[in-house]
């Protein structure tokens, strides 16, 4: 009995073992075959995560932020033993003494799936193998991802240590609302760092790793809570808290920045505008998208904010003026349905939910709620109900009229009603006192259909202060100020004019200004000033003061179209300018942006300067990676300076015209400004500029420059149409060129033009071209710099015509009998002839 016994017993040991055996060996083979093809482990010991890339502006204040993550990197020696402790006690109670897997964690959860019939299945994942299944392997739930995440976990624990583990985690974790890892996450949801965090905002991020795409603090609050809880009561049976913190806490309510408990860090960033979005695209191409997005870039941004802000404001208030000037309403085509309209919650909901423009300062989207006899109530987001309501009056549509289902214009409004529907979302403003700011009404308002661009630049460094590419980011991104190609019109005579001046012209070159007619295969070309008349004989200045057409075609002519398209193209104006006639009219389309870079050659003597938006870019190491500004200060080394001077900075610029040239060039666009189209700059500094006015005023425009700054606009319907009759570039660019450089001239100052050596003055009549003494005086004289070794035949000067023209008389030949008396500084008469039919002002243009 005892012998069957115990051979029944070995038997049963037998297979036991031999059982063991076989199971240890399959394991071990699947082990085995598994490991053969797995990712290495040990790239995650140079750990490089995405992070986000930060702009800062000139003075170092945070203006925008870029990531495809949303993650903050913060190395765990800087983590919070609180925070350490939340994420252990929800995640992995045993994670410094476990080898990378739980196995009792394991065998708990086999046994309560195989317990509730596979309807309750608990992840049994440590850290460790989050971390694995994070970054080297997929999310799939199968037999085979979580074998592989066993081996590769306690391969990681020979590698890292477990702070390096959880550090990896910590900076890797998905925990809801685009944000990746802990630090980021503290800022979403509370606007903290993760120092001040308490153990319940500790346990509340600790609680969204479970289900990060579920648990939202406002939707989901309740579920929220009670997973916050429980990871309090982990923390205090696990010894990380006692017991009366964790009572005091799990009582607390969930709060948030979703919620509106905290401000939201996001809103304390300013509005993205054009000025970032454009640093975007240009550093997405130079570096790449990946590393933009992901890289962790520091960059250091050109833009000042106060000279950003005053150009948003003054483009936005004359493109917003010509738009009411024609009178007509579009709203902003979205209309509230009447069950939106029912309750306060409702309308404000709505409100948010629609893709409005938010970034105009001072305007507020709101919804018509009622329509009174004359007037309309409405409900306004941000703005507080009051007893008598929110009206829009009668007078504050009378500027407006309908466009009818035909497309006709029905009659100008004279009550509310003509112009709204109860449920019409529309923007407003509120009115207040110039005097004492006190609140009048609400008006309304609107985005208008034109648009426009604007920069500012340092005519030295090539900085962009301020760049606003239309009315609206949020209403439009495309950025008009560095993507619309437009016809910069008579903009682009400087060029023209550039290129005669470097050969052998002076600003007392008689141009005749005749009519031209040119048969070309499209038939004949009879391009006309923009006055429709002509003047005859009349010298270079006043060619450009004017904007001269006809004389700057027979300029272009003369020199040939050739040399004319070398000059745009050095000065970065085109790749390539097409030879043709009509271009020398700024017939081509260009940007703003080359535009305005262009003229700041003409500011700062003749030397390339290269426009940016960016002064330095660091990695997420802080290596340099990239720095704008290439000039070598010659004498920094030297401890100290000689009193008196100060550092000597080589530009080791190239220059791309003779600093006499520039000088010429800048006195004759000075003339521009004070006789000429661009007479509407009223500044305290010397201004020279160029105004532009295309074909049927189709764009509009206006560069001009002091001693350090430059500043260009544009104004022009998107799918370009007639601005009207009274459309140029003086009337509408100057305005906006006027309000932005009070501000920038009151910042930054401005000097008299540096005139450079290599020439002499000698006094002509702007008139007629002809000299005049030394000691001449009145109101057609002028100082003419002329350079070293050019000594004009003032009685048979050269004269540029051309296309037939014979038989050219001379200003000062054309008789007596139309003659201007000055009187020189030692009191002499003298008569300066004159022509009898000049002085018609020219706004310039593409004829």
């Amino acid at each position: 009995m005892l012998r069957a016994i115990l051979s029944f017993i070995g038997a049963i040991f037998s297979w036991f073992v031999t059982a063991s055996f076989f199971i240890a060996l399959t394991l071990g083979g699947i082990f085995w075959v598994y490991s053969r093809d797995l990712p290495s482990h040990e790239t995650l010991a140079q750990y490089s995560p995405k992070t986000i890339s930060r702009i800062y502006s000139a003075e170092g204040q945070l203006i925008d932020e870029f990531a495809d993550e949303r993650r903050i990197f913060v190395p765990i020696d800087e983590v919070p033993d609180l925070v350490k402790q939340a994420f252990v006690s929800a995640e992995d109670k045993n994670f410094y003494s476990h080898p990378g897997y739980d196995l009792r964690g394991i065998l708990g959860a086999a046994y309560q799936a195989a317990a509730s019939g596979g309807s309750q299945v608990r992840g049994a994942s440590t850290i460790t193998q989050q971390v694995m299944k994070n970054f080297l392997l997929s999310s799939d739930r199968s037999v085979e991802r979580k074998v592989k995440e066993l081996i590769l976990a306690s391969r990681l624990e020979q590698t890292l240590s477990k702070d390096q583990i959880l550090d990896l985690y910590l900076n890797e974790i998905f925990l809801g609302q685009n944000s990746f890892g802990v630090a980021a996450a503290a800022q979403t949801y509370f606007n903290k760092s993760l120092t001040e965090l308490a153990p319940h905002e500790a346990a509340m991020l600790a609680s969204m790793p479970q289900a990060p795409g579920r648990y939202h603090p406002v939707r989901a609050k309740e579920r929220v809570t009670e997973r916050r809880n429980y990871v309090l009561r982990e923390m205090w049976q696990n010894g990380y808290i006692d017991e009366a913190t964790y009572e005091a806490e799990a009582k607390l309510p969930l709060r948030s920045v979703q919620n509106g408990d905290f401000k939201s860090f996001q809103n304390q960033l300013p509005n993205r505008d054009y000025f970032t979005d454009e640093i975007r695209r240009q550093l997405s191409r130079e570096f790449g998208q990946d590393e933009f997005f992901g890289g962790g870039m520091t960059i250091r941004a050109t833009v000042d904010p106060d000279l950003q802000s005053e150009a948003a404001t003054a483009l936005q208030e004359a493109l917003e003026q010509y738009d009411r000037g024609r009178g007509v309403w579009r709203g902003t085509g979205e209309v509230l349905p009447p069950e939106a309209l029912t309750d306060q919650v409702a309308w404000r909901g709505a409100l948010w939910d629609l893709r409005l423009p938010r970034d105009i300062p001072g305007w507020h989207p709101a919804v018509v709620l009622e329509m009174g006899a004359s007037d309309a109530r409405i409900g306004i987001e941000g703005i507080e109900e009051d007893a008598d309501g929110h009206w829009i009056p009668a007078k504050d549509v009378q500027w407006a009229r309908k466009r009818n289902a035909d497309g006709s214009l029905g009659p100008r409004a004279q009550v509310a009603d003509d112009l709204l529907d109860v449920g019409d979302v529309v923007l407003v403003r509120a009115m207040t006192s110039d005097s004492d700011g006190s609140f009048i009404r609400w008006t309304l308002r609107q985005v208008p259909q034109v648009q426009g661009g604007f920069m500012a630049m340092d005519v030295n460094t090539g900085r962009v202060l301020a760049m606003q590419g239309g009315f609206s980011y949020q209403s439009s991104v495309f950025n008009r100020a560095t993507q619309a190609q437009r016809q910069p019109g008579s903009s682009f005579k400087p060029f023209v004019y550039a290129a005669a001046l470097d050969n052998n012209y002076t600003p007392a070159t008689i141009v005749v200004d005749e009519p031209i007619r040119v048969n070309t295969p499209q038939g004949l070309w009879e391009p006309k000033n923009s006055s429709g008349q002509h003047y005859g004989p009349t010298p270079l200045r006043t060619g450009i003061e004017q904007s001269r057409n006809l004389m700057t075609i027979r300029i272009a002519d003369d020199i040939g179209m050739d040399q004319v398209a070398r000059y745009a193209e050095d000065f970065g104006v085109y790749d390539k300018l097409r030879p043709f006639l009509a271009n020398a009219l700024g017939a081509q389309e260009t940007t703003l942006f080359k535009m305005v870079a262009a003229y700041a050659m003409f500011a700062n003597g003749g030397e390339r300067v290269e426009p940016t938006l960016v002064d330095r870019v660091q990695d997420r190491r802080g290596r340099t990676v990239y720095r704008h500004d290439q000039r070598v200060c010659e004498t920094c080394g030297m401890q100290p300076l000689p009193v008196g001077q100060g550092p000597v900075i080589d530009s080791n610029r190239e220059r791309v015209m003779d600093a006499v040239t520039a000088y010429q060039l800048t006195s004759m666009m000075e003339g521009v400004v004070k006789r000429g189209s661009g007479k509407g700059v009223n500044l305290p500094v010397p201004i020279a500029g160029k105004t532009g006015t295309t074909n049927d005023a189709k764009d509009v425009w206006f560069i001009g420059y002091s001693s350090n700054i430059v500043a260009g606009c544009y104004i022009g319907f998107d799918q370009p149409r007639s601005l009207g009759n009274s459309a140029y570039g003086g009337t509408l660019c100057v305005p906006v060129f006027n309000a932005f450089m009070r501000d920038a001239v009151r910042k930054l100052g401005g000097t008299e033009f540096k005139v450079p050596p290599g020439g002499y003055w000698v006094k002509i009549d702007r008139v007629t071209g002809q000299r005049l003494p030394d000691d001449a005086s009145g109101p057609n004289v002028i100082s003419e710099y002329f350079r070293d070794g050019t000594d004009p035949d003032w009685l048979t000067p050269y004269v540029v015509s051309g296309f037939g023209d014979n038989n050219v008389i001379l200003p000062w030949e054309a008789g007596a009998a139309a003659a201007t008396s000055i009187t020189t500084s030692t009191g002499q008469k003298r008569v300066i002839p004159k022509r009898a039919d000049f002085g018609s002002m020219s706004s310039g243009g593409l004829y």
